[in-house]
Parts: C-alpha cells; sequence; structure tokens
C-alpha cells in the first residue's frame, strides 16, 4: 500500500473513487446527485488544497483519500461550498436534491420549535485543520485509513503545531471508534443533519478533536 499526495494526473480516478467509497454508510448519498456533491466535498480539496490531499494506493488502483486543510480559515467553509453547488447546480429544480432540502426546511423547523442544536460549521482557532476520510468497501480493515491519517496528522502538527477537527455522524459508530483510536475526542453535543436520513430516521453530526 502506498500513501502519496494527490497529483491532477489522478483527477478522474479520485472522482470515480469519491462515487463509490462511501457504500453503506449513513452519508453514502446525502441528497442524491453525485456531481454537486463532489463539488462540495472534493473537488475544492483537489483545486485548494492538493498538498493535503492523500491517497492509498494498491498496485495500480486508487482505494482511498483523505482531503484535508491545515487551515480552515483560509478555505471555504462548508456552507459556503453548498451554497454555491446549489446555484450552480440548480439543485432546487431537480426532484432528488429538492426533496432533501425541502425536508432539510422542514427539519430546521421542528429543530428551532424544540430548541435542539443542528449541523453547522466548525470555528475553533484551537483546531484550525480539519479533514474527511472516504476508504473503498475492498479495503476497510487492511489498514488502509490509518495510513492516511497517520500521514495527515503527521503534516498538521508539522506545519501548524496546532490541532485538527472533523465531523463525523454519530449512528456510524466503526467510523466513530476508528477516530477515537487514532486520538480524537468528542468535542459538543451530537446535532440534527437536516435532511439527512439513514434507514428512515434522523442522523446527528458529531465534531471530534486532535490535538498533537
Amino acid at each position: 500500500m502506498e500513501i502519496r499526495t494527490f497529483t491532477e494526473a489522478d483527477r478522474l480516478d479520485l472522482r470515480y473513487l469519491f462515487g463509490r467509497a462511501g457504500a453503506g454508510s449513513p452519508s453514502e448519498s446525502l441528497w442524491g446527485h453525485d456531481e454537486s456533491e463532489a463539488a462540495v466535498y472534493l473537488e475544492p480539496y483537489m483545486d485548494l488544497a492538493p498538498a493535503s490531499l492523500f491517497l492509498a494506493v494498491d498496485g495500480s488502483r486508487l482505494v482511498g483519500y483523505l482531503a484535508g486543510c491545515t487551515d480552515s480559515a483560509a478555505f471555504p467553509s462548508e456552507s459556503e461550498r453548498m451554497e454555491k453547488a446549489i446555484k450552480q447546480y440548480r439543485l432546487f429544480i431537480r426532484v432528488r436534491p429538492a426533496a432533501f432540502f425541502a425536508r432539510a426546511l422542514a427539519d430546521l423547523a421542528w429543530a428551532a420549535v424544540r430548541r435542539r442544536p443542528t449541523a453547522s460549521d466548525f470555528d475553533d482557532a484551537r483546531w484550525p485543520a480539519h479533514l474527511h476520510i472516504n476508504v473503498a468497501p475492498e479495503a476497510r480493515g487492511s489498514g488502509t485509513a490509518d495510513g492516511l491519517m497517520d500521514r495527515c496528522l503527521e503534516q498538521v502538527a508539522e506545519q501548524t503545531g496546532k490541532g485538527c477537527h472533523l465531523q463525523t455522524l454519530s449512528e456510524n459508530a466503526r467510523a466513530v471508534r476508528f477516530f477515537e483510536r487514532k486520538g480524537f475526542t468528542k468535542h459538543g453535543p451530537a446535532a440534527e443533519v437536516p435532511g439527512l436520513r439513514h434507514n428512515g430516521r434522523r442522523v446527528h453530526q458529531q465534531a471530534m478533536v486532535w490535538n498533537p
């Protein structure tokens, strides 16, 4: 297994992996439009932070990736990226995305009435770096995720001397256990993700932090 940084020649293969790496997880598909989801959660990292985009390669196959950024303040927020994608891909007039966002608005209203927290951007100078990680189903349990995380956290410690944060779903127990094993701890309460369902149930975003 080779862990290396992204190059422009990897763009098509990585884009293909993005479409299948989350299979079986609660966040496998968000609003049902792969191209715009990639525009939020993958392409900005290829374009703006390629030195913090790590790939796991098994032979000639790309089997995992970690998209990160050492300074989130200098990177477009998730809300900004999502707003741009909604406009660019006209998601409110596409059937599946429109249904998702309509449900999200209803969830926001429901949470406001009950005074329950909802998922939002993470902003804390103590943990300026952030990451997302995805591994193909056939490579899970092979040490691929460990290799990607170790490379990323080494970079964060060397370049910033500060901490790192991530957002995961509390319903994804396997992911939570993995992040805890890598030294991350839960930070704050889990908050409902408006619009998102897994097996028909609401899901919740959990922030986790790591210190070098």
